[in-house]
């Protein structure tokens, strides 16, 4: 109401001021007590968009199929938490699509491991299948112009394709928003080598003299520690002076909680140092919001035998989903699920910026893997229409009985048992 009033006397107040000006100063009075409300203007990064429901800076996974059903990819400054499958073979496969996706997209990459080597990981990278992602090609020299006309017709292409430009510069980022990767094929080194990557490798981070429980600690406070200066020397952190360009840190970690980080969630029902991966998860949140980074990271929660403990490490997550595998499972001889490799649960989905969370259309989701692709589907649709193709393909019954019993007429046993009267009867009538 301040306002208001403040709008209304000043409007009141103009033809008073205005005795002795000229129409063209009054008309500029009048319109300069007004300014339009514009929009700030979004941080433009390549691989980005922001979201339809809440603004948030949102970014690929790699699988446009979970894309969807996170509403429309990750938020920056989130964490994705999936539950590692037995084997952890569909769930290491994801995080490389994550990983392959901020290469394609030329984000910097945080990769932590406590098993395998990073580069290792970096190395099974899939390849991408699409044509905006630009490989390094040697530039054409001119021809002479004595050479024979049967070399200069060796080659021939499309007169509309001539005049286009030779690819000279190395790996360009792609602008769009969601890549599709040939899981069949690893990534060139040229490509994975023009990302710049951060590795972090348990092994050369925690010496062998250290004691059983400081090596619980120091594991995860190594791991905080190191992504941490990450983030404040490359710039990452918001509250770091605007630049000219700002780029995404995505940040992978491979099988958190197990026994190769000196955590005991895995070892025991009754974990002793159990707030160690907790109190991680809580820094790392804390970090990432304040940054621009996104992290995904894996569990094995199949051999965490707590569940309020596996509740608590969920809800310190933002995004949580968890991968059944069919293999060594009786599903896995199921013909109805043939078609498919497991099973995939969202556990829980974040509430940004806003009240209501939005929640995927369907639960009943399983994924497969192709022979260059890995999706995620909804099963649940496909076996309606495989329970209504079984119907279809019933044998008829000729007997008269069904119609008996729709009229509401006894039924004998002859009828019951098709007698021959009736058969007889049907065929001279």
């Amino acid at each position: 109401m301040l306002h208001n009033i403040d709008v209304i006397s000043s409007n009141m107040a103009a033809p008073m001021n205005s005795v002795g000006k000229t129409s063209a100063d009054r008309l500029q009075a009048n319109c300069t007590s007004f300014q339009k409300k514009t929009r700030s203007k979004l941080i433009s990064i390549p691989g980005t968009r922001p979201s339809v429901q809440n603004g948030q800076l949102l970014v690929s996974t790699g699988v446009t199929s979970l894309d969807y059903l996170l509403g429309g990819g990750l938020a920056v400054g989130t964490v994705l938490l999936i539950e590692e499958d037995r084997f952890d073979s569909y769930s290491r496969m994801i995080l490389k699509y994550f990983l392959a996706e901020g290469v394609v997209c030329r984000h910097e990459l945080f990769v932590a491991t406590a098993q395998d080597n990073p580069d290792e990981i970096l190395q099974e990278l899939p390849a991408p299948i699409l044509d905006d992602v630009a490989v390094p090609k040697p530039v054409e020299q001119p021809r002479p112009t004595g050479e024979p006309q049967d070399s200069l017709d060796a080659m021939t292409i499309a007169w509309r394709y001539q005049n286009l430009p030779k690819v000279q510069s190395a790996l360009a980022s792609s602008s769009r928003f969601g890549h599709y990767y040939d899981v069949s094929k690893t990534m060139e080194a040229e490509i994975r080598q023009a990302a710049k990557c951060h590795r972090f490798y348990l092994p050369d981070h925690i010496t062998p003299s250290s004691a059983a429980h400081s090596a619980r600690v120091e594991s995860y406070s190594a791991l905080l520690k190191s992504l941490q200066e990450v983030i404040h020397r490359e710039g990452f952190d918001l509250a770091t002076p605007m630049s000219k360009s700002r780029n995404i840190l995505r940040v992978g970690l491979h099988s958190l909680g197990s026994a190769l980080w000196g955590d005991d969630l895995c070892c025991h029902d009754k974990p002793r140092h159990s707030h160690a991966l907790t109190t991680f998860l809580y820094g790392l949140r804390a970090l990432l919001r304040s940054s621009l980074s996104v992290a995904v990271v894996t569990l094995p929660s199949h051999l965490i035998q707590d569940r309020a403990l596996m509740g608590n490490i969920t809800r310190l997550c933002d995004n949580a989903i968890a991968l059944e595998s069919f293999k060594g499972s009786e599903r896995e001889t199921n013909p109805l699920y043939k078609d498919y490799h497991g099973l995939l649960f969202v556990r829980q989905v974040p509430h940004l910026n806003c009240l209501a969370r939005q929640l995927p259309d369907h639960k009943d989701l399983a994924f497969k893997l192709k022979r260059k692709q890995f999706t995620i589907e909804s099963h649940s649709s496909e076996l309606k229409t495989r329970k209504v193709t079984q119907r279809l393909h019933l044998p008829p019954d000729l007997s008269d009985t069904a119609s008996r019993v729709s009229r509401g007429e006894p039924v004998g046993v002859a009828s019951a048992c098709g007698s021959g009267a009736s058969g007889t009867k049907n065929l001279d009538f």
